[in-house]
């Protein structure tokens, strides 16, 4: 039995959180942390990073807060020199920098023919080359000491695409084909104990889709949200704590000959025809 727990033990390895003020890598933050390891949350938003981190100290857990743009490399690299100098090397790094844009997003109002460039850009660049220019600098450390883990958070629109949210649903699909891509590059070509994965979320009402799924003056459910619900074998939405346990095992010896993946996390979403 101590054999088997030892396998999803983490204290003592860094951990780079990037996006990790938002709702889902929060708590991935401090999940993580109680569980021993050294957390460094980037996120773009100081006040949103240093906020986790004020909660993982206060359960007495280990943190730092960096201010990191994930699109801007020299950024990046400032903020893997300020991790190391803290915790040393890093272990895992989880990609978690992501999100929508409404105005990226097909309406009543607004359809795919006039969807602004910009908009589209910034949902690629924030969902696929926040992860590509992460890995690059932090994976590179990794390649060296011939060990690490990268965990990209896809999501089932990479899976089966939504209506609407066409760029999102394409970017998430980018990454995941990006996560099977990166997991064979760093094992054929510089270690068999890096492993890139994947997990993919279902339906978690977050800020990023909280426009989608309820009514923004009544916060009553939208009949978009009501059919994913309906589509939802599990028939609710995902808690973020939800996620922790899929996090835990892929980033863990527990998934040591587990790489190339994208794990659905989605209350059985994927796999349910609708009949």
């Amino acid at each position: 039995m101590d054999k088997n727990q030892n396998l999803f033990d983490i204290s003592g390895k860094c951990i780079v959180i990037t996006g990790g003020g938002g709702i889902l890598c929060s708590e991935m933050a401090k999940a993580l942390a109680t569980n021993g390891a050294k957390v460094a949350v980037w996120d773009i938003n100081q006040k949103a990073a240093e906020k986790v981190v004020e909660k993982i100290k206060a359960d007495n857990g280990i943190a730092i807060a960096i201010k990191c743009d994930a699109l801007d490399k020299n950024d990046i690299q400032a903020a893997n020199q300020k991790t190391i100098s803290e915790f040393g090397p890093v272990d895992i790094l989880i990609n978690g920098a992501g999100g929508n844009k409404k105005e990226a997003t097909t309406s009543e109002d607004l359809s795919f023919f006039d969807l602004p460039d910009d908009a589209v850009r910034f949902v690629f660049d924030v969902n696929l080359m926040s992860a590509f220019f992460t890995s690059q600098v932090v994976a590179k450390d990794m390649a060296e000491r011939g060990h690490g883990v990268i965990l990209n958070i896809s999501s089932m629109n990479a899976i089966r695409p939504l209506t609407n949210i066409v760029a999102y649903s394409a970017a998430k699909a980018a990454l995941s084909n990006f996560t099977q891509w990166l997991a064979v590059h760093m094992a054929m070509n510089y270690s068999k104990d890096i492993r890139v994965n994947a997990v993919a979320p279902g339906f978690f009402l977050t800020e990023q889709n909280r426009f989608l799924l309820t009514d923004e003056k009544t916060s009553k459910m939208t009949e978009r949200g009501k059919k994913i619900i309906d589509h939802t074998p599990m028939s609710k939405f995902g808690q973020p704590d939800e996620l922790v346990g899929t996090v835990l095992w892929l980033i863990s010896d527990a998934a040591k000959f587990v790489t190339g993946t994208v794990i659905p996390v989605d209350g059985g979403f994927s796999a349910y025809s609708g009949v």
